[in-house]
């Protein structure tokens, strides 16, 4: 696929308070971002975050996996499918004051938003009462609540809604015509209408997707096309680097290279103005170069805490180094 070079004229906002959103971001004006020369792609997406966001704040969120393993699914990059040999041990659902400790203890740490994530297909009825019971006790803190919990159903997601919880997280992972090689347990269409029940409900999406898995340049392209598209746009939009696991049928994937995912950062914040663009799975093995390069393309939001899920995330001193370095504060 060859991008063309033409440039593009891409509407700017005058002030934060007064930006509406005025473009309907075709797929070929996609392409054409993506195609601009680097420099001119990280101005004009450092153009479009200052007029949203104060430019050198970050949101800080910590993830806590309150259901580790055991999935049925089979995404082929996850080391939590129960179909994959990876050596991680299932477990239960952690104990609601488990939770609430740890929740305290991320809050003490600077977080802002706490997300809990169970590896499961979908929620079991059985379990809602005691999700409901940790989403009001972390809201009861302060902290911004957020879960990812599988497929729902629309009462489940009126209780956690009701309950408190602020974002839900389900991610599309990748492109629509890409989704098939990734995952074959359920259909795109499933992720839209698990997050169609989350919008009907009340609740704000966080929704984002896997790079670095082995696709294509134009399902990259696809992947943000899909997420533009929704209405609104997802106000949290979790972009995530492939960390390859050994016994899932993507842990050889190619690694992305450093200027690409920077490029798919700046496309991010510039097709989806508003929302939150968060560094999440991969920053680990990030450079400080490649991270300061990724906030100046207008990510703003992190996971900190030392585990991400099931894998590594980095140290929070190696983090408050860094964020001291480039001068950034916490939202």
């Amino acid at each position: 696929m060859t991008l063309s070079n033409e440039p593009l004229d891409i509407p700017m906002a005058t002030s934060t308070l007064s930006f509406q959103p005025t473009h309907e971001w075709s797929r070929a004006d996609v392409e054409k971002l993506f195609a601009l020369p680097f420099n001119d792609l990280l101005l004009k997406a450092q153009t479009v975050h200052r007029e949203n966001f104060a430019p050198n704040s970050i949101q800080m969120s910590q993830l806590l996996s309150i259901k580790t393993g055991g999935c049925a699914e089979d995404c082929g990059y996850c080391n939590q499918s129960a179909r994959f040999d990876t050596g991680l041990k299932a477990s239960k659902l952690m104990a609601t004051q488990t939770v609430i400790a740890s929740a305290q203890k991320a809050k003490d740490g600077g977080a802002q938003r706490y997300c809990m994530g169970a590896a499961w297909r979908e929620i079991k009825d059985r379990d809602v009462d005691a999700l409901c019971d940790m989403v009001g006790a972390v809201k009861g803190m302060g902290l911004e609540t957020c879960m990812t919990l599988g497929m729902l159903s629309d009462d489940q997601a009126s209780r956690l809604s009701e309950a408190g919880l602020d974002y839900y997280n389900h991610n599309i992972d990748t492109a629509p015509e890409d989704y098939g090689r990734v995952i074959s347990t359920r259909t795109f269409q499933d992720r839209l209408d698990t997050l169609s029940k989350v919008r009907k409900s009340g609740m704000k999406v966080c929704c984002g997707g896997i790079v670095g898995m082995g696709e294509q340049a134009e399902d990259r392209i696809g992947l943000l096309c899909a997420l533009a598209e929704m209405t609104p746009p997802p106000e949290s939009v979790p972009i995530n680097a492939l960390v390859p696991v050994s016994g899932t049928p993507l842990g050889g994937s190619e690694p992305i290279h450093p200027i690409e995912f920077a490029r798919v950062i700046a496309v991010a914040r510039i097709i989806m103005p508003k929302s939150h663009v968060r560094l999440s799975a991969g920053r680990e093995t990030m450079s400080d170069e490649l991270q300061a390069l990724c906030f100046m393309a207008g990510a703003n939001s992190v996971f900190i805490g030392d585990t991400l899920l099931t894998t590594d995330n980095p140290t929070r001193s190696d983090d408050d180094i860094l964020f001291d370095r480039l001068g950034i504060v916490p939202e």
